[in-house]
């Protein structure tokens, strides 16, 4: 009983905290979200009018529709990449190993604003991109893309990608350090030559490390923010208008607290989903 008393008032401080910044703000959006109201005067029930409108407003439902691709640009093509490089790397041995690491993984380093800024101008009409496509006779493929609709959002997530890979690789990297070189001597016996050995004994060995770098890497998609409005601020035409963004305007801007809060639920309820699929998906069976 005593020892019990002991624990509870070493976690009493770190729940208090937890409560007062997690729970209760989650809570207070959650409430939010029924609510029609400015921020400022009383608020309106309105049930969940505002959860419809997430879903018939095209607007709302086309930056669900965008974080969805950039999904792709951030996970999927990432944790491809790291894993082809994590192969390739595995093959030569370790040296230059650290050098490696350090080169692939500076982009998480970097504030996302300043990658954001950086690429801005990597994109302009006269950066480093088109005088390139322009040097080697692609002029006419030269285009300012973080100006046109069709571009906007695909331009963007190869900056998600360019993000990512580094850190999806430094995971697999240390991954596959740890798998007994013995199953690879195995594997070798057996005659199997350096993809099967891939195959069969590094990516069943980087389960879990696969597991960690989807969750963490569609968490930044959907949740992304930052680097969206540093670059395009969901323009143009609303071609790269993410939930985030949308959020902070509705909530900011517009002085719809209501709609603002139902959609961050919904892209809660949407993280939660894709978080739970990918640990079901990646979990080793018995």
């Amino acid at each position: 009983m005593r020892g019990g008393m002991k624990a509870l008032l070493y976690v009493l401080p770190a729940g208090i905290v937890y409560v007062c910044f997690t729970l209760w703000p989650a809570f207070n959006t959650l409430y939010y979200a029924f609510l029609r109201w400015d921020g400022i005067s009383a608020g309106v029930w309105t049930g969940l009018t505002n959860f419809e409108g997430v879903f018939t407003d095209p607007q709302l439902l086309g930056s669900i529709i965008h974080s969805l691709v950039l999904v792709v640009f951030f996970a999927v093509i990432p944790i491809g990449v790291g894993l082809l490089l994590t192969g390739l790397l595995m093959g030569r041995g370790t040296r230059g190993m650290t050098a490696f690491r350090v080169i692939y993984f500076l982009p998480q380093v970097v504030p996302l604003v300043a990658v954001g800024i950086t690429w801005r101008w990597i994109y302009a009409d006269q950066g480093p991109v088109n005088q390139f496509l322009r040097a080697v006779g692609l002029g006419s493929v030269a285009q300012p893309w973080l100006a046109q609709s069709s571009t906007a959002l695909v331009a963007i997530g190869l900056v998600g990608t360019w993000c990512m890979t580094g850190l999806c690789m430094m995971l697999f990297v240390s991954g596959a350090q740890k798998i007994d070189d013995s199953l690879y001597e195995a594997a070798s016996i057996d005659g199997a030559g350096a993809l099967r050995r891939f195959q069969s004994v590094t990516l069943p060995g980087l389960r879990g490390e696969i597991s960690v770098a989807a969750v963490i890497t569609t968490i930044a998609a959907l949740a992304s923010f930052d680097l969206v409005y540093v670059t395009t601020n969901g323009g143009p035409n609303n071609s790269t208008t993410v939930p985030g963004l949308l959020v902070y305007r509705l909530a900011f801007s517009y002085n719809s607290i209501g709609p603002a809060a139902a959609l961050a639920i919904i892209l809660t309820i949407l993280i939660l989903i894709f978080v739970t699929v990918i640990r079901r998906t990646t979990q080793e069976r018995s």
